[in-house]
């Protein structure tokens, strides 16, 4: 997934094994509550490139509460050290947005249809009904080199209009799945995301998946959807790294405590 200089209609398109992107949000969301750059996104961003990684996400909303507009600048620095990663950006494409975008020249940009004081994302575009905005904030991001993801609900008939708008691949909202998952209504909501990416993949899309992923229901969604070029996980990463080094940390400063 190197970061190309030129942009192609069929970039995003080629097969190949799911790539993992991580969202850095919850890492600046703890920062900012403290003031200074501790915990530092960078530092983190790193570290998931060491591990294996293909890239990183953030998505700086209108009040900054977590992701900064310079959080993009120093992430696609980052990115350069690592060859073949990628830095995605995603928002809702205000002016203020599409500069930032622009000026950190990510090799993708996500376009989700947030308001401006949403928690978080909860929707997927009415592409049928937001047609115009998308073709004009596509040519742009597309003139620039920037790939365009459409972050869609599960439904065929506004994924088939992606093509429309000169995106390159969707991004399936998957909290529906995450919500449901183990339960008796599962099977049925996993077979539409499956019907889903299949729509994407007849319209010569790259699929992107991402919301509430996480380790346990992550396998079953790769096994059942095909085509996943890429899944973006934040919240729950964050939660489990807590949950996995949690004791690791306390036994260190019990040690030092302790001397």
């Amino acid at each position: 997934m190197r970061q190309q200089s030129m942009f192609s209609p069929h970039q995003g398109t080629q097969r190949m094994a799911t790539q993992l992107s991580v969202n850095l949000n919850k890492i600046a969301l703890i920062r900012n509550s403290r003031g200074r750059d501790y915990p530092s996104v960078t530092h983190f961003a790193r570290l998931a490139l060491q591990h294996g990684a293909a890239g990183v996400t953030i998505h700086p909303r209108p009040d900054q509460r977590h992701a900064r507009n310079a959080d993009a600048l120093a992430l696609a620095a980052l990115v350069q050290e690592f060859p073949g990663t990628e830095l995605n950006i995603e928002g809702y494409p205000s002016r203020e947005f599409l500069d930032v975008v622009l000026q950190a020249r990510p090799a993708q940009c996500t376009l989700v249809p947030d308001e401006p004081g949403q928690l978080t994302s909860d929707h997927g575009w009415n592409i049928a009904a937001r047609m115009d905005l998308l073709k004009d904030v596509v040519a742009e991001l597309n003139a620039a080199g920037i790939r365009v993801s459409l972050f869609v609900d599960p439904d065929p008939a506004q994924i088939a209009l992606a093509p429309q708008t000169g995106a390159a691949r969707v991004e399936l909202y998957t909290e529906e799945y995450a919500l449901h998952y183990g339960q008796a209504a599962s099977a049925e909501i996993l077979a539409r995301y499956a019907a889903a990416a299949q729509c994407a993949l007849e319209q010569g899309l790259g699929l992107n998946a991402g919301h509430d992923l996480n380790l346990q229901n992550l396998g079953d969604f790769l096994q059942a959807v095909p085509g996943v070029d890429e899944v973006s996980i934040g919240h729950a990463l964050t939660v489990e790294a807590l949950e996995t080094g949690f004791a690791e940390v306390i036994r260190r400063y019990v040690a030092i405590c302790n001397r």
